[in-house]
């Protein structure tokens, strides 16, 4: 028997096969993508260059908030037209090597996600609970100090899970239940042992979205009790981070769900856990803007503004 396992070759190249079984109700798929898609990108980009254009925004908490924008509309960027190739043209072909730069770009991006949830929860601890020293600690030599180890936990880890993937084999087939390269979407091919991949992306989890999750609680919750303690109505201050809580509750939700998805499958139509993988990457990107223009003061007053200076340049055309 070894001999034979010997001659089985590895998978070199793969097929998307999400929504497959859906026949020719697929493409009716693409509608509501398409309209998400440019949902986050009009969203993100006006929250982008609200906060590029109003020199009254150039403060850590709105740059934080433009680069969580930026990440947010780079997400859909990566995956959305994938998903439209795939559904609507049948294009669904990969090679290993691209999916696996695919599945680092993705994981990458999703873990700064969670990453700026916890620099705002930084930020918003330094402006209440050590305002004295804030400036000390937001400048960018005091913020770098926060900065760069995180970034390169999030680099190793995400290096760790794809150069593992990358040393699989795959000879059971070669068809990827997904719609983009997700790593547990192509581990499941493999035809060895993955419990290492598993514990891997396990602990990428924990070290990454959790770690970042029980960080930024402890912050907020020290913030309460500063401003109860201290008896001061800091309402503008709270408010604030009210708006990064119900962001944070909103992408730990659908990180978690979609990780659970995996775990219970045989519990869940195939079509039901490919969208769920999909939506805890994507609707982040959809919501958050709307989110922080919302509630943002300061950001909501400039987008109508902005909005309303755009009204009289239509009205001229149209006459």
């Amino acid at each position: 028997m070894e001999p034979l396992k010997e001659n089985i070759s590895s998978h070199k190249h793969f097929i998307f096969s999400g929504f497959s079984e859906l026949g020719a109700m697929k493409s009716f798929i693409s509608i509501p993508f398409f309209i998400l898609f440019m949902v986050s990108l009009f969203a993100n980009s006006l929250l982008i260059y609200v906060v590029i254009s109003q020199r009254s925004l150039h403060s850590p908490m709105y740059i934080l908030i433009a680069c969580m924008a930026s990440v947010d509309m780079s997400l859909p960027l990566l995956l959305i037209p994938n998903l439209l190739l795939n559904v609507l043209f049948n294009l669904r072909g990969i090679s290993l090597s691209a999916c696996l730069l695919q599945m680092f770009f993705v994981h990458f991006v999703g873990t700064c996600q969670s990453t700026l949830l916890f620099w705002m929860a930084l930020d918003r601890y330094f402006a209440i609970c050590r305002p004295l020293s804030y400036h000390d600690h937001m400048s960018l030599p005091g913020f770098l100090k926060f900065v760069i180890p995180v970034l390169i936990r999030n680099l190793v880890m995400i290096l760790m899970v794809v150069v593992l993937a990358g040393t699989l084999s795959f000879c059971l087939h070669d068809v990827i239940n997904h719609c983009i390269c997700e790593h547990m979407a192509l581990v499941e091919l493999a035809c060895g042992s993955t419990a290492i991949n598993s514990l891997v992306g396990l602990m990428t989890v924990f070290l990454v979205t959790v770690f970042d999750f029980l960080c930024i609680s402890t912050s907020y919750v020290v913030i309460f009790c500063s401003v109860l303690r201290s008896g001061k109505a800091n309402a503008k201050a709270l408010h604030t981070c009210i708006t990064h809580i119900i962001v944070m509750a909103v992408s730990l939700t659908l990180v978690l769900t979609a990780f659970l998805s995996y775990r219970i499958r045989n519990s869940l139509p195939a079509a039901g856990r490919l969208f769920v993988s999909i939506m805890y990457l994507f609707l982040p990107g959809c919501f958050n803007p709307i989110i922080y223009g919302i509630r943002t003061t300061e950001i909501r007053q400039h987008i109508s503004r902005t909005l309303s200076s755009c009204l009289p340049l239509r009205t001229v055309d149209c006459c």
